[in-house]
């Protein structure tokens, strides 16, 4: 089982790439750099290709309507250059706030875009002719009547490192699980319940695999939480209250919000529904306080030794070959090292 982590950001940039080269020497095996609607994510991804030698490098995530997927394929292609082989695409359809309030771009088909993207990226990648694509959503060169009609079917320039870059892609709905699981090289979830995962997610994905092109080989999953080990750390839980309460209760209108139906699936609709009406109420701090202790448990390590190294089993049980952790404590890198030691 692989290590990885979401770059940290406290303390400020420089501060955050001193600890994820501490990291790499304890035993993290992939960094994961978030973008959102802050600063672009390829730049501190490049800098960080600069200071590492070792850890691989993902976009956790790049959303797919901010590039074009040409831009998005020589983006991957760059990165793995500039970091000799280490960089891993994650890529994910964000959400309607950010792509339409942020971006200005219509939130239109995103299993159809992924689907042609990863494609694009592919055929670009292997570079065994001109780039052409004939889509329902991207065609390229662009057709006759649309632009100069001077558009020509081009092969990237440069010789990527690699032709198979990794694909991860952050899925939570059905039908965007059964795209990953045929698809992807990884998948990224988020509030992943060992236990409750087969039931939840099980046959979407099942559903993909059978559609799966042997050649991918098997499909990472990459999920975890906060790793706090000590007699007295299960307060720590109250700090996953903010975030959980944050996606199951503000990312995304009503009806449009897949965290608030993944917690539907967990089998919390009550408490769904509840902290999702005092989330959009302003009264966060009430929404926070409905989050379940049980749930906060289940996808966080977190307790003494023996019960942490009991969750890492059932991660790994699960199906889960990245355990992705966010280290709570003094020091982080002697907590990645002490878990890298366990699934060694």
């Amino acid at each position: 089982m692989k290590l990885s982590m979401q770059m940290p950001y406290a303390g400020g940039f420089e501060q955050s790439v001193q600890q994820v080269i501490a990291l790499e020497k304890a035993g993290l095996d992939i960094v994961y750099v978030a973008e959102a609607y802050s600063f672009d994510a390829v730049s501190a991804m490049g800098y960080i290709a600069a200071k590492t030698s070792t850890v691989e490098i993902a976009s956790g995530i790049l959303p797919i309507y901010t590039r074009t997927p040409s831009l998005m394929a020589m983006t991957a292609a760059g990165l793995d250059f500039v970091s000799n082989g280490r960089f891993i695409l994650g890529i994910g359809a964000s959400g309607p706030q950010v792509i339409e309030g942020f971006h200005g771009v219509p939130y239109d088909a995103p299993l159809g875009r992924t689907r042609e993207i990863i494609d694009i990226c592919r055929k670009m990648w292997k570079r065994e002719e001109k780039l052409t694509h004939d889509g329902k959503y991207y065609t390229l060169p662009l057709p006759a009547g649309q632009g100069t009609g001077l558009g020509k079917a081009l092969k990237l320039i440069n010789h990527p490192v690699r032709a198979d870059i990794p694909v991860h892609i952050a899925s939570l709905g059905p039908k965007n699980l059964e795209l990953t699981a045929e698809l992807a090289n990884g998948w990224l979830p988020i509030f992943y319940w060992p236990e409750r995962a087969a039931d939840v997610f099980g046959p979407s994905l099942e559903a993909g695999f059978a559609k799966r092109d042997p050649e991918l080989g098997p499909m990472d999953v990459v999920a975890g939480g906060m790793v706090a080990i000590g007699d007295d750390v299960k307060g720590i839980l109250d700090f996953a209250r903010p975030l959980v309460a944050l996606y199951v209760g503000g990312m995304g209108a009503k009806g449009r919000n897949f965290y608030n139906a993944l917690m539907r699936r967990y089998g919390y609709e009550a408490e769904a529904e509840q902290i999702q009406d005092l989330y959009l109420a302003g009264q966060k701090k009430e929404a926070e306080a409905l989050v379940p202790t049980e749930f906060l448990d289940a996808i966080n390590l977190v307790g003494p030794e023996g019960y942490v190294r009991e969750r890492l089993e059932a991660f790994q049980a699960a199906g889960v070959t990245v355990l992705n952790v966010t280290p709570v404590g003094a020091d982080p890198a002697a907590i990645v090292e002490q878990v890298k030691g366990w699934t060694a």
